[in-house]
């Protein structure tokens, strides 16, 4: 005789509320992210009254777009049940090719360049994972460290010429216009529309959800898995040449390690914005407001006069923690 199904408390009317709250976060998770970045935004006034004006919001918009897309190369590579974690050391090699290459190239051919270099890198990674099949987390850490070799020799080769960043890319880093606007939203603004677009109506968009729903599916359907992983991380990688770009201008300098801190929290953008690691779900709208929750918790750490080490284990847990949460809601 089989025992009678078990009754979970949302079903006998306890903590309804619970229910509503699980249904908003699956279904719309948008929303419980924008009220916890005005809580963010609260607590940081009342810590540091006076704080929230017209230019912490630039400053936080112009620190916000380089990793915001950064994450859009985890969100791609994630609805796949993929990741990037070469993502850090393909922007900051693009960062550094165009500041080497600006004083002799111009900034054109300079940032050109620099844009070629991340697609080579982004083409090596949908190789491995596409045609090779292996697995996205050990070909992409490899990548990573690869390119890390190959920019200690080219450092090496231009010791002589020194670094530049131009100031057009200063411009578009770190300059304003209008009093506030970032002139970072020139580049951002079109990318993130193409990108939300691309995702929701494009057959290439269905297709990377198809893939992380069920790659042997998808296979059966007729899809060439290998060819749009190969596109896939050859897009990923001139994501992160152009948010290397962005931030060296933002930063007004270029090095070997510029912009590998942005890792952890790139997946974290994407993991918070309700893309599951498991492939098959998520959007980059979510990403976008994950990537200025944590420039918002970043400014909050720096006036409450935290480590860095301790924000490095705050941004592990909130992976941890977002990425179990939202687990456990798609099963129940």
């Amino acid at each position: 005789m089989s025992s009678p199904p078990q009754v979970s408390p949302l079903d006998v009317g306890r903590w309804p509320w619970l229910g509503s709250a699980r249904r908003v976060m699956r279904d719309r998770p948008l929303i419980p992210l924008l009220l916890l970045l005005a809580l963010l935004v609260v607590t940081l006034e009342i810590v540091r009254p006076g704080i929230v004006n017209e230019r912490w919001l630039s400053s936080t918009i112009r620190f916000a777009i380089p990793l915001a897309i950064l994450a859009a190369s985890q969100t791609l590579t994630m609805i796949t049940g993929g990741i990037d974690l070469s993502v850090g050391m393909v922007a900051s090699m693009s960062a550094y090719v165009m500041a080497t290459q600006a004083p002799a190239e111009g900034v054109v051919a300079a940032s050109i360049l620099a844009l070629v270099v991340a697609t080579v890198i982004g083409l090596v990674n949908g190789i491995g994972v596409g045609i090779f099949r292996v697995h996205p987390l050990i070909m992409t850490l490899g990548m990573s460290l690869v390119v890390l070799g190959l920019l200690t020799v080219y450092q090496r080769i231009v010791i002589g010429s020194g670094t530049r960043v131009p100031d057009e890319i200063l411009w578009l880093g770190a300059r304003t216009s209008f009093g506030w606007v970032p002139n970072s939203l020139i580049v951002f603004i079109p990318l993130a529309t193409v990108i939300l677009l691309g995702l929701r109506r494009s057959g290439f968009g269905r297709v990377l959800y198809a893939i992380g729903d069920n790659e042997f599916a998808a296979r059966l359907a007729g899809v060439r898995v290998w060819q749009v992983l190969v596109v896939l991380y050859v897009i990923s990688g001139v994501l992160a040449g152009i948010a290397g770009l962005i931030y060296a201008g933002l930063t007004q300098t270029a090095t070997g390690t510029l912009v590998e801190v942005y890792v952890l929290p790139s997946v974290a953008a994407a993991v918070i914005g309700g893309t599951s690691i498991y492939g098959g779900r998520g959007g980059y709208g979510g990403s976008i407001v994950g990537a200025v929750i944590l420039t918002v918790l970043t400014t909050l750490l720096t006036v409450l006069q935290m480590p860095e080490a301790a924000r490095q284990i705050l941004f592990g847990a909130i992976v941890l923690s977002v990425a179990a949460a939202y687990n456990r809601i798609i099963e129940e």
